[in-house]
């Protein structure tokens, strides 16, 4: 069987990307050897895959900053906390993350 050098990185879900993080990472750097010896579209598959990588930080960056409203309606949901509850957890979180109170 052939392949498999970027364990079969191609065939990827959507939902796995983060869990194969180190190996786009070993793409971007081949890529970014084939840029420098001049393969031809090289330099734009290595900046997509740069993309990726960016993307990826940026996911987690707002899932980071989502997180207490996405407990506080996780735990209203499974009914460990009431709306009122629910609801307070969202306030301190919209006025810590609103940048207008900056």
């Amino acid at each position: 069987m052939s392949g498999g050098s970027y364990n079969y990185l191609a065939e990827h879900q959507v939902g796995d990307l983060e869990a194969r993080r180190g190996t786009i990472e070993a793409m971007r750097d081949r890529l970014a050897g084939l840029e420098a010896d001049g393969v031809p579209g090289a330099a734009r598959a290595a900046r997509l895959t740069r993309y990726v990588l960016i993307h990826l930080d940026l996911a987690e960056a707002r899932a980071q900053e989502l997180a207490d409203v996405w407990h506080a309606v996780e735990w209203r949901d499974s009914y460990d906390w009431g709306d009122e509850q629910m609801r307070e957890a969202f306030a301190e979180w919209a006025e810590k993350t609103d940048p207008t109170n900056a």
